[in-house]
């Protein structure tokens, strides 16, 4: 068995501290990922819906983060279901909270926000037999 075939991507921005621990930690569990780079690509627009259904938008939009601070009371307060926050994260990718991990296994889609590695697969410097 080559075991995992789960491909994993993460979402953010690579001088993100949490990113980048996010990415030590998947090298640790000898997983490969793909990584997303939000200031690079942008934000996948398709991907969207997704996430705001897994993890709902008051969690995929960080409102204690920079990015966040620096709107006008005007553009926060236009924040207010999965369409305005979908519109706001294309337009300001740094307000997402990171990273956003997405993967597919025999269980669906999967997408967490923020750092919780006890979400994550393990890979197989962690794997258990069973």
């Amino acid at each position: 068995m080559r075991g995992m075939n789960t491909v994993i991507t993460v979402y953010g921005i690579p001088n993100c501290d949490t990113v980048k621990k996010s990415r030590a930690w998947f090298a640790e569990q000898g997983l490969d990922i793909q990584f997303h780079d939000f200031k690079k690509q942008g934000v996948p627009a398709d991907l969207l819906p997704g996430w705001l259904k897994a993890v709902g938008w008051q969690k995929l939009v960080n409102r204690q983060g920079t990015t966040w601070r620096k709107l006008d009371a005007a553009t926060q307060a236009s924040v207010q279901d999965d369409a305005s926050a979908s519109a706001l994260v294309q337009q300001q990718p740094s307000v997402i909270k990171r990273p956003v991990v997405q993967w597919q296994d025999a269980q669906g889609l999967h997408v967490t926000v923020g750092f919780v590695p006890d979400q994550w697969p393990a890979g197989p410097n962690h794997a258990s037999k069973g």
